[in-house]
């Protein structure tokens, strides 16, 4: 059974900092390209970061550049976001996604998602 778990996420004041894991298990999570997504009420699902299975190649919405950092450890499974300076339009759900197209074969998995406040 595949499963994406999220972790880390809760209350900081504006400016704080969290750092969020995603533990994966169940696929060989080397070959996986993984994002983070987040959600915020009333608003569309976005993505904000991206980090390649290949070359370790990342992305990032222009809202975060310059304030979180997504990388990967693949001897424990796990992908990170690093928030800093956040902002109160940070205040989302963040989601964990896996995803992949390997030789015609398409996979995409997906956690339950962590709580982010940003509030004063």
């Amino acid at each position: 059974q595949v499963r994406l778990v999220e972790s880390g996420g809760g209350l900081v004041q504006p400016e704080g900092s969290l750092r969020l894991s995603c533990v994966v298990s169940g696929i060989t999570f080397s070959t996986y390209n993984m994002r983070w997504h987040r959600q915020a009420p009333g608003k569309e699902r976005e993505l904000v970061a991206g980090i390649t299975s290949a070359d370790g190649r990342t992305n990032y919405a222009d809202s975060v550049k310059g304030r979180f950092t997504i990388s990967r450890d693949n001897t424990e499974n796990t992908v990170y976001l690093q928030m800093n300076s956040l902002k109160p339009e940070d205040t989302a759900v963040y989601y964990c996604n896996a995803v992949r197209l390997w030789f015609g074969r398409a996979s995409d998995y997906w956690g339950q998602g962590t709580q982010v406040t940003v509030s004063s």
